[in-house]
């Protein structure tokens, strides 16, 4: 089997839609977002946490995080469109979850004001990251799923026509 066969390949469900839709929605909505709002969710936030470069990272992760997310959509390469999402959510929870743990700033990142830190305040933050987190690595797992470009191009590479 090529490489690219194996990227596109897929056996999961029909329902593995609803989880496309929600990850790569959130990804797809967020990298707006960024380039849409620099100074809020894009350079600004990146300068306030203490992630280097700020200007050119906001820009980089908000074009990254939009083009996965529509490709998570679409169902097109979604297993190598999880890879950036993965780093990113690493980065993500190293950057502004593990702070929040600790109570105290950590490897250069800042420490924002909350009203309570520990496990459980992490826990409430990280919600949304760990969701992301999980949801991409379960792409690298199963795939994209029977509605999705990447079983179209699947069955094109097995010469099937026929669709489950």
């Amino acid at each position: 089997m090529k490489v690219l066969e194996r990227v596109v390949a897929t056996d999961a469900p029909a329902a593995t839609i609803l989880i496309r839709l929600i990850i790569g929605g959130i990804f797809l909505s967020e990298g707006i977002q960024k380039l849409l709002y620099p100074d809020l969710r894009g350079a600004g936030e990146f300068a306030q946490i203490g992630i280097p470069f700020p200007e050119i990272m906001g820009t980089f992760v908000g074009i990254t995080q939009a083009v996965c997310g529509a490709l998570v959509l679409l169902g097109l390469f979604v297993r190598l469109a999880a890879i950036p999402q993965i780093i990113m959510m690493l980065v993500a929870i190293l950057s502004t979850k593990i702070p929040i743990l600790l109570g105290y700033e950590f490897w250069g990142f800042s420490l924002r004001e909350l009203p309570i830190y520990g496990f459980w305040s992490m826990a409430h933050e990280a919600r949304n990251d760990f969701t992301l987190l999980l949801g991409s690595i379960f792409f690298i797992i199963v795939g994209a799923g029977r509605f999705s470009l990447d079983k179209q191009l699947e069955q094109r590479y097995r010469g099937d026509t026929n669709t489950q």
